[in-house]
């Protein structure tokens, strides 16, 4: 019986892979807005009560999407931070020298260009969880976990400076701090409210800048986007008190 039951969940796996397959393709065709379970069933040469016992409705289906989508962004930043935090660890090793490059901003700048590299390598799955809402659809609390990944990876970044190397804090102007407070509550407890609001600021102008060449606003305006991306991206992370130097 464990035997039958393997090769049933494994080919409900393979099934549920292929349905999320084809809608993508449909997504990447025909957006968000008119994803249909019965075109993903004829695609697949399935009737549409068989796509059913997979995905009950259209949102069900697209919250699967969702999801993944988050997981597959998150997961590239979790990546890049591990990557880039052994990089700085054997850097420092090596350096052990003042004006050694700081490990905060390389963390930063890290991140948001993997963040940059799966947006500009999966485009329509990038437009499904940062573009236009889709009609019709209300995210679930499934979507909530997978969405905040990276922007934990971002406070986690700011909190490991904060311990390793000590933050500049920004300024709080006096009509701000009951928002800082109540952020810095809710979003970062280990930061103080004078770096949970830029944080929270920063992490907008991330996505903000990566949504503009995403979806061609950058179009004869800016040319050697990477260079300009790095850039910005560095002076965001020092706006949320990232030192660009030790010592």
């Amino acid at each position: 019986m464990s035997a039958i039951r393997g090769a049933r969940e494994r080919a409900r796996i393979e099934v549920t892979a292929a349905i999320k397959d084809e809608a993508r393709k449909q997504l990447a065709a025909e957006g968000a807005a008119k994803l249909s379970l019965r075109a993903v069933a004829r695609e697949l040469g399935m009737v549409s009560s068989a796509l059913y016992r997979y995905f009950p409705s259209r949102d069900d289906l697209l919250t699967a999407l969702i999801v993944d989508a988050y997981d597959a962004v998150g997961e590239a930043a979790e990546r890049a931070h591990r990557t880039a935090t052994e990089r700085g660890a054997t850097e420092r090793t090596a350096a052990a020298s003042p004006g050694a490059p700081a490990t905060g901003i390389a963390r930063w700048v890290a991140v948001a260009c993997a963040v940059r590299d799966w947006a500009l390598a999966h485009p329509h799955e990038y437009a499904l969880i940062y573009g236009s809402p889709v009609p019709g659809y209300s995210a679930p609390q499934d979507t909530v976990g997978p969405a905040a990944r990276v922007g934990m990876v971002l406070i986690a970044i700011v909190e490991e400076a904060h311990r390793d190397e000590g933050l500049a804090l920004p300024p709080l102007p006096d009509e701000l701090r009951p928002e800082a407070e109540r952020l810095a509550a809710d979003v970062a407890p280990g930061l103080a409210p004078a770096v949970a609001a830029p944080l929270v600021a920063a992490w907008s102008q991330l996505f903000g800048l990566i949504s503009f060449e995403v979806f061609g606003q950058f179009h004869r305006v800016v040319e050697a986007r990477e260079v300009f991306f790095r850039q910005a991206v560095t002076e965001l992370a020092r706006t949320v008190g990232l030192l660009g130097r030790r010592g």
